[in-house]
């Protein structure tokens, strides 16, 4: 069954936001050498329940906070999303070598994300 695996921020300045973060939750937050400007967040020991997340710089198109879903298949989901009155708010794009994702809309106009895991992406 697939579970929101991903959180996302939108901050102005992402930096200053990471220092936020990490200073009054003591999240572990390290700059993502990508072809965008992301800063990734652990939030605790993988071992307890939760999630870690992103930091990144506001997207028009994107609310301040995403969840992500894990799917098996980022277009199989596109087209179940879709059949059931759903959007694509941006379509599947690779994430070097993490895997494939999109921003998606329900029909009560909720933005999330989908990412489907696979160290070759590019």
């Amino acid at each position: 069954m697939p579970r929101v695996v991903h959180f996302e921020i939108a901050a102005k300045d992402p930096e200053r936001a990471s220092k936020f973060y990490s200073h009054v939750f003591d999240w572990k937050i390290n700059k993502w050498d990508g072809p965008e400007p992301y800063w990734l967040a652990t939030t605790g020991d993988k071992t307890e329940p939760g999630i870690d997340g992103g930091i990144m710089k506001p997207n028009k198109d994107l609310p301040h906070i995403v969840n992500t879903i894990d799917v098996d298949s980022v277009d199989e989901y596109i087209t179940r999303i879709k059949k059931e009155g759903g959007s694509i708010v941006k379509p599947k794009t690779a994430v070097p070598g993490v895997g494939y994702m999109a921003y998606c809309k329900d029909p009560e106009g909720n933005v999330f994300g989908i990412m489907q895991t696979d160290s070759k992406a590019s």
